[in-house]
């Protein structure tokens, strides 16, 4: 990162709570601050904090390492960038109705707001300081806006999900990170993409693909000469059933690194160590000089400090042939050598909980602790021993049981050898990472894709086949099979409640009322509503939370055995249809990429609902409805 120069971001779409606005020096609109990322003036000398749902910016002195200022934004803040000259602070609020705060650091005020809509995040200044990029999250968009008239000028389509993006020194390309994958996953690959943008042309040029199992990309940098790229995410094992831990049997974690000139990926590098998980690695961030690169490890409560010049040497060795460890004598080995960086990078403890974001200021990293409401600060020059600490940005609050909840489903730490926490499955705000997995609840050989966690204490049963009759038993079930720990009781607890205080959020395919301002129906979905009805869809999908909670069998199992022609006597779940528009693919097998694969080419029978009488424009309408709710 170029302080003053370049922003780099990224995120994911924290879970907001709105509260109101209070005074104080540590004035914010939430009982807790979340800070989310931090990025730092030219010279070093001023921290700018991104408080989730504090709804603020901090200024921190890092010289006297104090909060110095603070600025409200009046929505919970989803990502914060500098402009190139150093006088302005761009804020996006992640909400339906989003927008961007430009902040005047001189001030310290709100001197201007740029509607944007739907979710969005990740703002990018162009190095001219001209354009404004954002990522439109649930848009599957990049928007580019003109900030001399805060009109959008482009509107870029990438895969899914864009969260984090970067810009070259040049301004010729926006490099956009997609955090899942798109897409039926039933197949031998699945995996989420980096989208390379011609800025001058608006227009993706490459979609790089990762290696498969990749999922949850987070954060992206450049290398301060702009010859490489690097995107935190986790590394899948999805397709080996669930049957242990060790040695990343179900998840590593990763670094993959693009070769910008080629538009390519150069190779992934696993974050682990052999017998020790790094989990759920966020925010990245290279030192000016380029020697180092620092990863925070969101899961385990630590940064990676790793030597990238060693590491690239080590890496150009291997594409050579040359065999640098038992594992690697090829680039497509270094994606599975837990020994790879072995040597190269320190693991340092930090004093926070939730580390998110970072960025580097010489040799000191400073990072955004999420559920500790603090700034980490720590040196990682090797020279100096590391001690880490924390600023506080507010005053101790005591933590809710929810709360709690949502701090131990972010943490590794319960974790055997802390190789994965409950959001590397579930990574969106206990939404799915839409992959199938083989769990052993119901047998083995049977994948089954990730549900949402929205609503499932209250639509039990739980599991695609209904296997676990509450999500209470869900939750319990997984520590003990999936994380493979036993914990106390309490933690369960609060991980019931941290689920049953999500908020399902407003789908983006709904429009506003220009009278009453309310959010409502399109024509379209308005038509498609009364066909939902027509085609019988509401014998299943009714009541409050749009399902009966019975099991059927829909025509989707298949047989056992190779050849068994028989039709399979499968039943599934009834799933809410509660923001469905955010968890694709669909049925139990992922094998539906999209709500119209869902109840055309998969329901020939008609046992999905009554929909093979319909005509195209009505089978639009009828997925725009569902896509609504």
């Amino acid at each position: 990162m170029l302080k003053g120069t370049r922003f780099v971001w990224q995120v994911s779409f924290a879970a907001a709570l709105i509260f109101v606005f209070s005074a104080g020096v540590f004035a914010g609109t939430g009982k807790y601050l979340s800070p989310l990322s931090v990025i730092s003036s030219a010279d070093g000398g001023m921290l700018y904090v991104a408080e989730t749902t504090g709804e603020k910016v901090s200024f921190v002195n890092a010289a006297t390492e104090k909060v110095e200022k603070t600025v409200a934004v009046s929505g919970p803040v989803s990502g914060i960038a500098l402009s190139p000259d150093g006088e302005k602070l761009y804020v996006t609020a992640g909400v339906y109705d989003g927008f961007v705060s430009v902040i005047d650091i001189k001030t310290a005020r709100v001197i201007d707001t740029i509607k944007v809509g739907h979710s969005p995040l990740a703002p990018v200044p162009s190095p001219d300081g001209k354009v404004l990029y954002l990522c439109r999250r649930f848009h599957d968009t990049i928007l580019a806006i003109d900030l001399s008239t805060k009109k959008t000028i482009a509107e870029v389509p990438v895969i899914r999900e864009p969260v984090s993006a970067d810009i070259t020194q040049d301004g010729k390309k926006l490099l956009v990170a997609n955090f899942l994958p798109a897409g039926r996953v039933d197949g031998d690959f699945a995996a989420a993409a980096v989208s390379i943008i011609d800025t001058a042309a608006n227009k993706v040029i490459e979609t790089v693909t990762f290696p498969n199992g990749s999922i949850d990309l987070r954060g992206l940098t450049l290398s301060p000469d702009d010859k490489y790229a690097y995107i935190s995410h986790i590394l899948a094992r999805y397709q080996l059933p669930t049957t242990q831990l060790e040695r990343g049997w179900m998840n590593t974690n990763a670094m993959t690194i693009i070769d910008v000139s080629a538009n390519k990926m150069l190779t992934t590098v696993l974050l682990d160590d052999v017998d020790l998980g790094a989990a759920n690695p966020w925010g990245l961030d290279c030192t000016d000089d380029g020697k180092y690169i620092c990863v925070a490890h969101s899961g385990t409560h630590e940064i990676s400090a790793i030597d990238r010049i060693a590491m690239h040497a080590k890496i150009d060795k291997v594409a050579k042939g040359e065999k640098v460890s038992d594992v690697s004598a090829s680039l497509e080995d270094i994606p599975n050598d837990l020994s790879f960086l072995v040597g190269l990078r320190r693991r340092i403890k930090l004093t926070g909980n939730g580390p998110r974001n970072l960025t580097m200021v010489g040799t000191k990293a400073y990072i955004a602790e999420y559920f500790s409401d603090t700034l980490g600060v720590v040196d990682i020059d090797p020279a100096v021993r590391p001690k880490a600490k924390s600023i506080k940005l507010g005053p101790d609050v005591e933590m809710s049981i929810a709360r709690k909840g949502e701090m131990f489903f972010y943490d590794a730490s319960l974790c055997f050898q802390k190789w994965q926490s409950c959001a590397s499955c579930h990574p969106g705000d206990a939404r799915p990472d839409a992959l199938n997995w083989d769990l052993l609840n119901d047998g083995m050989g049977n994948p089954k894709n990730t549900k949402s966690l929205l609503l499932a204490h209250k639509t039990p049963p739980s599991m695609m086949l209904g296997v676990r009759e509450s999500a209470e038993v869900g939750v319990r079930a997984g520590i003990r099979f999936i994380q493979f720990a036993v914990r106390p009781e309490a933690d369960a607890v609060a991980i019931d409640e941290y689920l049953k205080s999500l908020k399902p959020m407003p789908s983006p395919k709904l429009v506003k009322n220009p009278i009453t301002k309310k959010l409502t129906l399109s024509k379209a979905a308005e038509n498609g509503k009364k066909l939902f009805e027509k085609a019988d869809c509401t014998m299943c999908h009714s009541g409050p939370y749009l399902t009966d909670m019975s099991l059927y069998n829909i025509g989707t199992g298949k047989p056992r055995q190779e050849g068994d022609d028989r039709e399979p006597e499968d039943t599934f779940d009834t799933p809410t249809l509660i923001e469905v528009w955010r968890t694709a693919p669909y049925l139990h097998d992922g094998r539906a990429g999209t709500m119209k694969d869902v109840i055309t080419e998969f329901n020939k029978k008609d046992k999905h609902g009554i929909t093979s009488d319909l005509t195209k424009k009505q089978i639009d309408d009828l997925v725009e409805y569902i896509l609504s709710l």
